[in-house]
């Protein structure tokens, strides 16, 4: 097949999965073309069939804004037309739906078809989807793919109930490389965060309030005043001034380690004994799912698709969002039970490999792009 995929280029999940998919398909075969008004952050190196194409956009003195979703359905139409693709997949309803509608009512008016399919991550729909100006266009498009996914039976239900919609969403998990993400050895790293043997915890976000970031902080005021332990934040964002402020608050600024946007997420997580998600809302949790593969329990909240990736007291434990005494607990147990962190270590790696390798997952969307060609 020849499919045109279209997201947001950045470092968070609907970006990264959308890459990493189209890696994969490219890898089986297909011909894959990113649409995007930037080249996503993982496609740092030549790939076979894989091609790119930028979203230029207009820069007139009478548009005080940039026309991001008209720039980039013009885009669309002309690598449909010229590429001849078979499918556009677009990840994230807003505008990237939108935009693959009128590209295909486009194309409908010279004869043509496109078929497309909008896959949902989360944010499209728990947060910016109900902003009250947006929900329209969020549900008309949902209603108009000719195929919609979800990451998550939480995100699914979500999009039926919050949207009311009567569409068949199929569910589709996020997925992992299992042969990159995997346990190895990161003493050498970690001896430079944890000289004097310290217990090492691990986030890795966008750094936005959603995510809760100065939670982590928190759980290690409470961890550390039993057992000595460092804290590993990887990422940018917003909140990151005041995470770093609240640690200087606590006297743990030499604890916290603020390590920024990084790609050598693999080895910083084995270099770590746990990672903690508290996030305020979560769809799926794919930087959990990243260092369940690499051995790491999670300690997280219990909230979205978290419980349908971290099973609570197997490969880690759910708590109420904000209770850090909770998590902190749980960290604490585990860091002091070396049997039963043996065990959850084992469990995570063996339900990433299980549940959410992408050779599992990636003939999925296979089978659904060749279900929605054929209706």
């Amino acid at each position: 097949m020849k499919i045109g995929i279209t997201c947001y280029p950045t470092y968070g999940g609907s970006g990264v999965v959308a890459t990493e998919l189209g890696l994969a398909l490219a890898a089986k075969g297909h011909q894959v073309h990113f649409i995007s008004y930037a080249i996503p952050h993982r496609l740092n190196r030549f790939v076979e069939n894989i091609f790119y194409h930028e979203v230029e956009m207009a820069n007139y003195p009478l548009f005080e804004h940039s026309l991001y979703g008209i720039s980039l359905t013009s885009k669309m139409l002309e690598v449909i037309e010229y590429e001849n693709l078979d499918l556009m997949h677009v990840h994230y309803a807003i505008p990237h739906a939108v935009s693959a509608y009128l590209a295909k009512q486009i194309r409908k008016k010279s004869n043509g078809d496109i078929k497309f399919i909008t896959t949902l991550h989360g944010t499209d729909i728990t947060l910016m989807g109900l902003e009250p100006s947006f929900m329209p266009l969020v549900k008309f498009s949902i209603e108009e793919s000719d195929g919609v996914t979800a990451v998550s039976r939480f995100l699914k239900e979500k999009t039926l109930t919050n949207f009311n919609i009567e569409k068949d969403i199929e569910v589709i998990y996020n997925f992992i490389d299992i042969n990159k993400y995997r346990p190895m050895d990161g003493s050498e790293y970690r001896k430079h965060i944890a000289p004097n043997g310290e217990k090492v915890l691990v986030h890795t976000s966008n750094f936005r309030a959603v995510k809760r970031v100065t939670d982590t902080i928190r759980i290690l005021d409470i961890v550390n005043k039993q057992i000595p332990t460092r804290l590993l934040l990887v990422g940018d964002g917003p909140e990151r001034s005041e995470c770093e402020r609240l640690s200087r608050e606590l006297n743990l600024h030499k604890e916290v380690i603020f390590l920024g946007k990084q790609d050598a997420l693999p080895e910083i997580l084995n270099a770590a004994d746990i990672f903690l998600m508290p996030s305020q809302s979560e769809s799926f949790g794919l930087s959990a799912l990243e260092a369940m593969a690499c051995g790491l329990p999670v300690v997280s909240s219990s909230v979205g698709g978290l419980p349908e990736l971290i099973l609570h007291n197997e490969t880690g434990y759910i708590a109420e969002i904000g209770d850090v005494e909770r998590m902190a607990k749980y960290v604490l147990d585990l860091l002091t039970n070396e049997k039963k962190y043996k065990t959850f270590s084992t469990n995570s790696r063996n339900r990433a490999v299980q549940h959410f390798d992408k050779d599992l997952i990636v003939p999925k969307y296979i089978e659904y792009y060749e279900k929605v060609l054929n209706s």
